[in-house]
C-alpha cells in the first residue's frame, strides 16, 4: 500500500509501507531504501 510521511519539515516521501514503529512512526520502501518518517494526514481525516 503507498503511504506518504515527511521527514522533517519540507521534505515529503511516497512508497511502499514496510512496518509501523511503536513510537508512531512509519518505514517507507522506496527502491532498495526504507525511509523513517510520520504519516501524512488526508485532507478528510485532518478537518
Amino acid at each position: 500500500m503507498l503511504k506518504t510521511i515527511t521527514i522533517g519539515n519540507y521534505i515529503s516521501v511516497q512508497g511502499l509501507l514496510e512496518q509501523t514503529l511503536a513510537d508512531g512512526r512509519v518505514e517507507v520502501r522506496v527502491g532498495n531504501r526504507i525511509y523513517t518518517g510520520r504519516l501524512v494526514e488526508s485532507a478528510a481525516r485532518a478537518a
